[in-house]
């Protein structure tokens, strides 16, 4: 239990931190290093993908 709410945490921080930056490549970056610092390879690939998701929406 104390783990599922550490992540949960883990990835509202991370995709938090996906949405700075001013373009697609930099929110990103941001999000894979967030990620990576949190689950390391697996939370870079995951903060990554937020940071495209986010980039994409907030640009329409």
């Amino acid at each position: 239990m104390r783990t599922t709410i550490g992540l949960l945490a883990a990835a509202g921080l991370a995709l938090s931190l996906a949405a700075c930056g001013h373009n697609t490549e930099q929110r990103a970056a941001t999000g894979a290093v967030a990620g990576a610092v949190v689950g390391g390879p697996v939370g870079a690939a995951a903060g990554a993908a937020a940071g495209t998701a986010v980039s994409k929406t907030v640009d329409k």
